[in-house]
């Protein structure tokens, strides 16, 4: 049985909850609310957290309480204390440069400007985790991606991001079970 730590990204506070930046915390209160399991706060952890049996796996999900760009200080205390590697962290974020209504995975790479992706690889010391970037689309212009971000999404994208979640939830069987290439493939050719 493997540990999995999967966390979703996002701002803690009711101001924010309904935002573009906060898709992370809805893609795991959906999986969270698919699996049955109620996240409640931990404050070891600074952050909501619940532990859930899946497939084979121990999940571990995790919504940090802290802003953003402090979220690697709780996906770092997780997965030192339950001994997670990077390998077995799944980090689930805002993409900018995605359209609304797609979700990609990948392995490994940069921050690519996220303040929450730059502190995890800080904390964790590593780019080798897991990463379900969910899309939002772009405001066209970079000097109105901070409000943008912190803006509520149309109702048509807030449709079109729920169905990218539930799709890219849809591949977590793959995911857990290693076959990362063929969960990438399904998902990524989504119309």
């Amino acid at each position: 049985m493997a540990n999995w730590l999967i966390a979703g990204l996002g701002n803690p506070g009711p101001q924010y909850e309904y935002t573009r930046h906060n898709v992370g915390f809805w893609w795991l209160d959906q999986l969270a609310h698919d699996l049955g399991a109620t996240l409640s706060v931990n404050t070891k952890f600074n952050g909501q957290l619940v532990q859930c049996q899946h497939q084979q796996n121990k999940l571990f999900l995790l919504k940090p309480l802290q802003f953003m760009n402090r979220s690697g200080q709780a996906v770092s205390a997780v997965a030192n204390f339950y001994k997670i590697a990077p390998s077995n962290i799944l980090i689930i974020h805002d993409e900018l440069d995605l359209p609304a209504g797609v979700a990609k995975l990948k392995r490994g790479g940069g921050h690519g400007g996220h303040n929450g992706l730059r502190d995890i690889i800080t904390r964790i010391g590593s780019k080798e985790f897991l990463r379900c970037r969910i899309g939002i689309d772009h405001p066209g212009d970079s000097r109105l991606v901070s409000d943008y971000v912190l803006s509520k999404p149309s109702q048509s994208d807030r449709q079109a991001i729920m169905t990218s979640i539930e799709n890219s939830i849809a591949e977590l069987d793959a995911i857990l079970s290693g076959d990362l290439e063929k969960a990438m493939h399904r998902l990524h050719t989504l119309k």
